[in-house]
This record gives structure tokens, sequence and C-alpha cells, in this order.
């Protein structure tokens, strides 16, 4: 099932698993069943400047693109994800691309380049990794997956820069609630 939506009894600890208010992802949550990080050491830095390379990104697009690399099982946050484009960018590995708007877009430089080409062997390795979780889970649903990550990413955004009033916050839990108790009818 995609989504558990939060029932009061939710709160224990079920079978050793960490189960909280939102279910058994509160805090970033596994990968594939498995307990734990994404990433080792430096292969989140190493995927972001592959998308990157790819075409050129804003900080959004490379949290949404892991996201669909991975089927939806992972998310990685805007506070891990934002520094590490910075990180990349004070290593001369990417740079600020022409934008026509507020939101600043990175591509690679020739340093981000030779440091992938260096590393092509782990790069690959990785993205292999990321594209068999995707095959694996949820075989069909990736317009499902690709809604729910809509559905956060907007979310998030609203309750973060609109600054959202009570009555706006208690509409958007209705709506969510709805749409859960409405999936689980189907």
């Amino acid at each position: 099932m995609f989504f558990r939506h939060y029932h009061e009894h939710d709160r224990c600890n079920h079978g050793g698993h960490a189960r909280g208010r939102f279910g058994w992802r509160e805090r970033g949550g596994g990968f594939g069943g498995r307990e734990g990080r994404m990433f080792d050491g430096g292969e989140l830095r190493l995927v972001i400047l592959a998308l990157v390379a790819e075409k050129p990104r804003y900080g959004y697009e490379v949290i949404k693109a892991l996201g669909e690399r991975v089927g939806g099982d992972y998310s990685p946050s805007p506070g891990v994800v934002y520094p590490t484009l910075t990180m990349l960018h004070e290593m001369a590995q990417i740079e600020e691309a022409a934008s026509g708007g507020a939101r600043k877009a990175f591509a690679i430089t020739p340093e981000g380049e030779a440091f992938l080409a260096a590393n092509k062997a782990q790069v690959d390795a990785i993205l292999e990794r990321l594209d068999g979780a995707n095959e694996n889970r949820f075989a069909g649903a990736g317009s499902v997956i690709r809604a729910m990550l809509n559905l956060r990413a907007t979310t998030r955004l609203r309750l973060r820069t609109r600054g959202a009033t009570p009555e706006q916050i208690q509409a958007i839990t209705d709506a969510l609630d709805a749409a859960a108790k409405a999936i689980e009818k189907i």
C-alpha cells in the first residue's frame, strides 16, 4: 500500500520498527525495505552531480529527479540537497546557469565533469542500484508515485512559503484526510 494514514494506535512501537505519527517513514525511512540511510558517504554528492550533468537543474528539480529515479521510495530533504549544491558550487564542480527567475539553476563545470569521469565506476554502480530499485518497486505505478511526490512538494511549499493561516492548515488537513479515505475505498 502506498499510503497509510495516521491512527492514534500507530504511535506505539510495533515489531521493533519505529512507527510514528506519519507512518513508517517518519524520519526519512529506509530504502527498499532496508533501514538506515539511502546513500553512503559521498554518494549523494555524486548522484546530484550526475543529475546536474544530465541537464542544468534547480534544487527542487534535483529532489524531484531523485525521487523519480527510485520510484518515489525516497525523497531527499531540501536541508540535504541545497547544502550539497552549495558545496559543489564552492568546489567549482557546478556553476549557476542562466535562468530567468529568482531560482538558481546549476550546470556542471569542466571540473565537475572531470570528477564524474574519475568516479565513473562508482557513479554507474549507484545509478544502477537506484534504477534497479525503481524497476522492482511499484511496477506500473509511476503516475501514482509522480502524483504523490507532487502532492508532497506542493503541501510542503504551501505550508513553508506562504505562511498558512490556521484555517488554511485545517483545510489542507481535511483534504489530505479525505484523499486517504477515498484511496482506502478503492
